[in-house]
């Protein structure tokens, strides 16, 4: 058993409290507001909601360069260099994101991994010697769901992606499509596949989204990937006010997979409360993959990020909520429990 003290950002509202995380064979068994000396701020640990780490051997390869030119398939910078990139060598840069994540505080992703079945086995082989659960999903053939855990397609414009919708439905495993970035002409269509998980909604309008609250159909957003390729900004209010959002940080070429400089940019950014920014880097994340964590409660998944209140950086807040979405870095993590 192991207990943690401090201030706990306790619930799906992060209310904060001064007591104990108490912790029994990976499970949090009890949750005890009371009094302590301990100043580590403890909180859920990160569920990333939209990654590309496959591009782990081309960062800053796209810089300077539009969505098209930089990431999209299947010309473009990064599919130039991933072609050119041995197994070995891709194995080793995704599984040093992988621990780069974890280091920064993030319990799970949710990856889109091309390059099909050998894609998907590489980051299967990557994640197996890193902390950081990787939730794949897969690209190509439908027959990818052989080793993936969902399918997700690149948009509903480039190709007829039918059998792959089918495919997914019939493994029952969840289906995800990328969605008003360059603009709003493919989210109809997108809806049209029936989507477990839109990405972006950069373009969404009024009639989108009322498609998408009718079908709860959930949405990552990645605000600074947005904001790279200069492809607009995501309604984000709007998205919150219809459905489940999650944050992710989309290309590593692009950005560090790092949710604090996620959290601090779109909470400084957009119209959108300190607390809500905290639930699209957890909570919301994990009920996308049917993780059990990302709240701090009884009976859940025991995934922590213990932070040192104390560090140079953290010393003398007065709201632990707003540290932890627009202060806290990297050199605050003092553990992430698993």
């Amino acid at each position: 058993m192991q207990e943690y003290e401090g201030t706990i950002l306790t619930g799906r509202s992060f209310d904060p409290i001064q007591g104990r995380v108490v912790v029994d064979d990976g499970r949090i068994t009890a949750v005890e507001e009371t009094a302590t000396a301990a100043t580590d701020i403890i909180l859920p640990a990160f569920v990333n909601a939209h990654t590309h780490i496959g591009d782990s051997v081309a960062k800053e390869a796209g810089v300077g360069m539009g969505l098209q030119a930089a990431v999209a398939p299947p010309d473009s910078e990064k599919h130039r260099r991933l072609a050119a990139t041995s197994h070995a060598d891709l194995v080793s840069a995704m599984r040093r994101t992988l621990r780069f994540m974890n280091q920064t505080g993030t319990a799970a992703h949710l990856d889109f991994r091309e390059s099909g079945a050998a894609g998907a086995t590489a980051l299967r082989e990557a994640a197996a010697e890193t902390a950081t659960d990787a939730f794949i999903f897969g690209s190509g053939p439908p027959s990818v769901l052989d080793i993936a855990d969902g399918y997700g397609a690149s948009g509903a414009n480039d190709a007829s992606i039918d059998d792959e919708r089918a495919a997914a439905r019939k493994a029952n495993k969840p289906f995800a499509i990328h969605a008003g970035e360059p603009d709003a002409t493919d989210i109809h269509p997108a809806l049209e596949y029936d989507p477990d998980l839109l990405v972006h909604m950069v373009h969404a309008e009024a009639e989108h989204l009322e498609r998408v609250a009718e079908h709860e159909v959930p949405i990552a957003v990645c605000p600074r990937a947005n904001a790279v390729l200069d492809v607009g900004r995501p309604p984000i209010r709007a998205l919150l006010e219809h459905t489940t959002v999650a944050l992710g940080t989309d290309n590593v070429m692009l950005n560090p997979p790092s949710m604090f400089r996620e959290m601090a940019f779109t909470a400084k950014s957009y119209d959108v409360t300190d607390r809500a920014v905290l639930g699209m880097a957890t909570h919301a994340g994990a009920a996308i993959a049917d993780l059990d964590c990302g709240v701090i409660e009884p009976g859940r998944r025991a995934a922590l990020l213990v932070l040192d209140g104390d560090s140079d950086n953290l010393a003398g807040t007065v709201d632990p909520v707003a540290a932890v979405v627009r202060r806290a870095t990297a050199t605050d993590v003092k553990q992430v429990v698993r």
